[in-house]
């Protein structure tokens, strides 16, 4: 009994610690932005809004990342299937497609991305890393045929709909309760993949593949089948970032995706989530997404150039990971 308690407290140190970091980066971006001598910028309600629209898009394809993660993957062609997504979504409006038609051809892009990777995965039983390495350039290359080597510009007024050119706008009239829809989409999306970690026999068995595959398999989960909806769910989920990203674009840029497989994989990271498999929350998938929202934006407040803002997030993924490492590592 007298090693539960410790045992709870680092359980809930663990769980808690994302957003803890969370506040600290607040805490310490707006004290240093208060000193500004144009300061007091930081801490106000239209920046709040401005980094929730910049969360958004990263944290609903983190969530899909976050179940990879959790099953011992990873997957780094997920920026550029959502940037091929996205061309799909630009492609269908701008050939006249209703909008629900365009809509759900983006997200069967995404998931027929997914669903790729986990075919390849299972069937060929190879590492994760270089199959995903492949189909990025696949999926890019995709992407680049239909938009023919440019960018698929529908006409913004009377191609796309009024509610998807305000799906992620700050502008007040686009507001619903002081932020974007879309927003609160990525928000409502986050508590059911919560509850579907939480509460169900397929989480139990994605949690067991991460931890241990053989052992998995002699419990007679079936690996195939549970990778192969792992990274197909994955891939809907990008699908989703792909129509999140036209909504602040409105265009198809096949090559936007490059890069953000990092940034994707960073906020799982940043939030606690184990590159060796097995452990992972949406929460902390969450808070990751709003750290590197925040760092941007606080840099740009402060007036940090942007390869400085990427040496800075870069030694948070390294401490991220540093962590983890601490983390797993037997007791002596």
């Amino acid at each position: 009994m007298s090693d539960s308690k410790p045992l709870m407290a680092t359980r809930l140190l663990s769980a808690l610690g994302p957003l803890i970091a969370l506040g600290v980066v607040v805490l310490l971006f707006g004290v240093a932005d208060h000193f500004q001598e144009y300061g007091g910028k930081f801490l106000t309600h239209a920046n709040f809004q401005r980094i929730s629209v910049n969360t958004a898009t990263v944290a609903v394809a983190a969530l899909g990342m976050t179940l990879i993660i959790i099953a011992g993957g990873i997957d780094l062609s997920a920026g550029t299937a959502l940037a091929l997504s996205a061309t799909v979504l630009a492609h269908g409006l701008k050939e006249g497609y209703s909008p629900p038609l365009a809509i759900g051809c983006c997200l069967l892009t995404g998931c027929a991305c997914g669903l790729l990777n986990g075919v390849l995965i299972s069937s060929l039983r190879m590492i994760p890393f270089i199959v995903t390495l492949g189909t990025m350039s696949v999926y890019l290359g995709i992407a680049k045929q239909i938009a023919r080597e440019t960018t698929v510009r529908p006409d913004r007024y009377t191609q796309v709909p009024v509610w998807l050119r305000d799906f992620l706008s700050t502008r007040t009239e686009a507001l619903h309760f002081g932020l974007p829809l879309g927003v609160w989409v990525a928000l409502v999306l986050s508590l059911l993949v919560g509850f579907v970690l939480k509460y169900t026999v397929f989480s139990r068995h994605v949690f067991a593949l991460g931890s241990n595959e053989s052992t998995a398999r002699l419990c007679g989960i079936s690996v195939t089948r549970t990778k192969i909806a792992v990274y197909t769910l994955a891939g809907l989920f990008v699908g989703l970032g792909g129509l999140f990203q036209f909504s602040r674009l409105s265009v198809g840029n096949p090559t936007s995706g490059l890069g953000m497989e990092l940034q994707i994989i960073a906020a799982v990271v940043i939030g606690g989530g184990s590159l060796s498999g097995g452990s992972g929350t949406v929460l902390g998938t969450l808070a990751g997404a709003a750290i590197m929202s925040v760092i941007q934006s606080g840099c740009t407040q402060l007036g940090i150039n942007n390869p400085m803002q990427d040496i800075i997030l870069g030694g948070i993924i390294l401490v991220a990971v540093f962590v983890d490492q601490l983390r797993h590592r037997p007791h002596r």
